[in-house]
């Protein structure tokens, strides 16, 4: 088994059939209450904090009365579409075993239609995987995709596109959320610096980081009081501010100031949209939380509490603008009175921080999707939680993260750059999310026509007119999240190439049981006392390092074992479950499939694990009534063991293509430098074998 193969302590593998993937999520209306006050620390932070930056954001320069109210009427409708709508009433229901995200939704269609791209994943996925799943005959879109490589491909380039922006949202976030909070403290203090804003921002950032190996749960639960105080208080501010400026503010709801204001304003009002774009970010972070936190929790969360508070706020920081046309550039702390303004600058830092937290842990559930369908090179993936699959942390990309965000404020420590910035990840992901989202509808939900074509027209035509209005601010900071991605699309193809390539080998080079039959009959070939237990991921066959091994040694021990590891979406795999062995038609040759879930510990195991696998073989001997191999299993016992793993590297001669040799050497870095996929299983170094093996490319 080649030591980066897909089988891994951070690598999600689909489960069997005799284990089920979740455990029924039945809770109390008190839990499910509980749980929604937690999802304040995590779920919803890009949303909540969105008025600290919104108003600045706006190009208008003498915005008038009824801009005001045009503005104010285009957040109210972004966010009662876009957000309850679209993603608090129909995009949560789109998860793939309880994972969210634009990577969910590719996994998700991957599996309801033959286009999985690594062949031995997809075999392995059982037919019961997914709700979605079952008989159902394939769409005639889902044909389409199916029968065409270019629209498989179309689709897997608007995936990882939509996830290497959501990652850099991840970066975005927090930087703007702290330096946008931390910015009012200039206000009172004109001599507090620019540099120093920016100095302070960095040290919040680089502690939040610090915090994020103790998991969601716990973080949420020191999170969630700080949220639940901001949630409360700028609503009731904003209600201040409405009955003392404009108390009539809720004509604005009437979708007839968005055509005034358009009509108005024209060019000025189209560009005004970059800066509206932001009162909705986080929305996808309340999609790609979906891990960490139930569907009724975000739900509720979102209904009962943040969508009234921001409303509120909004409405709130419009009607003092209304009065103050002229501080839309610190449209949030100039709304707020004088005498609780030191109060809810602490509260706004900390909610800042806060929301940080969202695009974190968002980030850490996506790079978990990638590892586990192999499309992003292996990191250190740790489930902090022994009831929830999907709250994970991973200290490779925490630590990249924290670097990164540090950095954006350092050297983009203008908020403009960087609201900028935000506002094309923000509407990106939205756009990319709506795509998919269709084509769940039309492949696996089999939605009416009619009500796929009415939300596709609306989502679409909103969503694309943002990205219309952001792109223009491309070369303002708009260019920021473009880099992040084409380099995290790099990483992510490059991985995925060399994952591709070296499967196809594998599969085109396997050797099966006749082949294998004939190689042990060679008299050149000897049997040795003991036990081999071969690592390999090869389905339907054996690797092809099993071949190199074999002509190299001119050996093979009485009991050869081919063990495999396999993930399952659940805690913990019952005992009974563990070790499944079986014969593989030759004397001394078995099988055996090694299951574990997420809060199982392999690497305490290795003391016993040959003796777990020696009964489990001794029991499955003993049912068949075969003494005889009983007999040859107990001597390669007491003989010996040693484990073989492969370690494979691609040989690039000199009639590669260049694009060959450019991407295949890329994978090389990147796999010489990841984790390996296999678990130490505490066996001692002097009873492991690796065998090295070059692939041709």
């Amino acid at each position: 088994m080649d030591e980066h193969s897909s089988s891994s302590t951070s690598t999600t593998i689909a489960p069997s059939n005799s284990t089920p993937h979740h455990f029924p999520k039945r809770s109390s209306r008190w839990s499910t209450i509980l749980l929604a006050y937690k999802t304040l620390g995590v779920v919803f932070g890009g949303l909540v904090t969105s008025p600290l930056y919104v108003y600045p954001s706006m190009p208008l320069m003498s915005p008038t009365e009824e801009d005001y109210l045009g503005i104010f009427s285009i957040m109210f409708w972004t966010l009662s579409l876009i957000g309850v709508v679209k993603y608090a009433s129909i995009t949560l229901r789109a998860d793939d075993q309880g994972e969210g995200g634009t990577f969910a939704l590719y996994s998700l269609l991957c599996r309801s239609m033959n286009i999985g791209i690594l062949p031995p994943k997809k075999s392995a996925t059982s037919s019961t995987n997914n709700v979605y799943e079952g008989d159902m005959k394939p769409s005639k879109l889902g044909k389409i995709f199916e029968k065409s490589m270019v629209a498989r491909r179309v689709l897997l380039f608007i995936s990882i596109l939509g996830m290497c922006m959501l990652i850099g949202d991840g970066i975005l976030t927090p930087a703007i959320s702290v330096l946008s909070a931390i910015d009012g403290v200039r206000a009172p203090f004109p001599q507090f610096s620019k540099a120093m804003v920016e100095a302070v921002s960095a040290v919040i950032l680089i502690f939040l980081f610090l915090l994020q190996k103790y998991g969601t749960s716990r973080v949420s639960f020191l999170f969630s009081p700080i949220m639940g105080m901001w949630t409360l208080t700028t609503p009731l501010v904003g209600i201040y501010s409405i009955v003392k400026h404009y108390p009539g503010i809720f004509k604005a709801l009437s979708p007839h100031h968005i055509v005034m204001f358009f009509l108005r304003n024209g060019r000025i009002g189209w560009l005004s949209l970059g800066g509206t774009v932001l009162c909705i970010t986080g929305s996808e972070a309340l999609f790609a939380d979906l891990g960490h936190f139930n569907r009724s929790s975000i739900q509720l969360a979102f209904m009962f509490t943040i969508y009234p508070s921001l409303v509120l706020t909004y409405a709130g920081q419009t009607a003092y603008l209304i009065r103050h046309p002229n501080d839309h550039n610190d449209g949030f702390y100039k709304f707020i009175p004088t005498r609780i303004y030191w109060p809810m600058f602490v509260i706004a830092t900390l909610a800042a921080v806060v929301a940080s937290q969202s695009l974190i842990s968002a980030t850490f559930s996506l790079i978990k999707q990638s590892v586990m369908l192999d499309y992003f090179p292996r990191v250190k993936v740790v489930h902090t939680s022994s009831i929830k699959e999907g709250e994970v942390y991973s200290p490779e990309i925490n630590y990249i993260l924290m670097i990164l965000c540090v950095a954006v404020i350092l050297i983009f420590g203008d908020g403009k750059d960087i609201g900028n910035a935000f506002g094309v990840v923000v509407s990106m992901v939205m756009l990319i999310t709506t795509i998919l989202l269709c084509l769940v509808m039309i492949i696996i939900w089999r939605t009416s026509p009619v009500l796929v074509f009415l939300f596709f027209f609306t989502f679409f035509t909103m969503e694309g007119v943002y990205v219309s209005s952001v792109l223009t601010k491309l070369l303002e900071g708009g260019w920021i999240p473009f880099i992040i991605s084409f380099i995290l699309a790099f990483i992510m193809f490059g991985w995925f190439y060399g994952r591709q390539r070296k499967m196809d080998y594998e599969l085109t080079h396997k050797i099966d049981i006749d082949r294998l039959q004939l190689m042990l009959s060679d008299p050149v070939l000897h049997r040795v006392p003991g036990i081999c237990f071969f690592y390999t991921n090869t389905q339907d066959g054996f690797t092809p390092v099993l071949g190199h091994y074999l002509n190299n040694t001119k050996s093979l021990q009485k009991i050869a074992i081919f063990t495999t590891l396999r993930y399952l979406l659940v805690p913990r795999v019952a005992p009974n479950e563990r070790i499944l062995v079986t014969k593989l038609g030759l004397r001394g040759i078995y099988g055996c499939t090694v299951q574990y879930g997420y809060a199982d510990s392999l690497n305490h195991e290795g003391v016993n694990f040959v003796d777990q696998v020696y009964d489990r073989l001794e029991v499955f001997l003993k049912e068949s009534s075969d003494e005889d191999e009983i007999s040859e299993l107990e001597e390669a016992k007491n003989a010996g063991h040693v484990h073989v793993r492969g370690k494979t590297r691609f040989y690039i001669g000199r009639n590669s293509s260049w694009f060959d040799r450019t991407m295949l050497a890329f994978y090389e870095v990147m796999h010489n430098n990841c984790r390996s996929s296999l678990p130490a299983l505490g066996v001692p170094l002097p009873q492991r074998l690796e065998v090295g093996m070059l692939y041709e490319a």
